[in-house]
């Protein structure tokens, strides 16, 4: 029962966050003209706003035993400011067992807090423009229950 509890509160809480955002594809990016983009902190989110005022937001909706972050940025983001995204692909790669991040030995293997790794993915996010090209890398990793997602929503309001 406690389970089903948390997730209608973490229903709840996303509902209250963003009913008022729409939550998007990358394809959307397609034609847009950022003037701006900036990285969260802990690389837990990225902002871009367009030369139209658009902003959007790309990131994980955290819930309980999972972790998603911004691993990697291969490129530099500044060619993706100020000249028309010509490329915005997403790839998702999963693997129950990465030789690189799970250990074979029971007693060695991965935990984060209080839940024992089980799932990994990899999200990238191809960006590209007339001035060079942008892959975005995030890691997620869970007890195998929960999402490792990532989302992108397009604000609507001003926060």
């Amino acid at each position: 029962m406690n389970e089903m509890r948390k997730l209608m509160e973490a229903i709840e809480k996303i509902d209250e966050d963003h009913w008022d955002d729409d939550q998007v594809n990358i394809s959307e990016f397609k034609g847009k003209t950022f003037v701006d983009i900036n990285v969260g902190g802990h690389k837990e989110q990225i902002n871009f706003k367009t030369v139209d005022g658009e902003v959007y937001e790309m990131y994980h909706i955290d819930d309980c035993c999972e972790s998603v972050y911004l691993e990697d940025i291969a490129g530099n983001l500044g060619d993706l400011i100020g000249s028309q995204i010509l490329e915005a692909e997403e790839v998702v790669s999963t693997d129950e067992n990465p030789p690189d991040r799970l250990k074979t030995d029971e007693e060695d293997r991965d935990y984060f807090g209080d839940y024992m790794v089980e799932s990994y993915t990899w999200t990238f996010y191809k960006l590209g423009t007339m001035k060079g090209h942008v892959t975005l890398r995030w890691f997620g990793q869970s007890n195998g229950y929960y999402s490792e997602r990532v989302s992108i929503f397009r604000k609507n309001n001003e926060d």
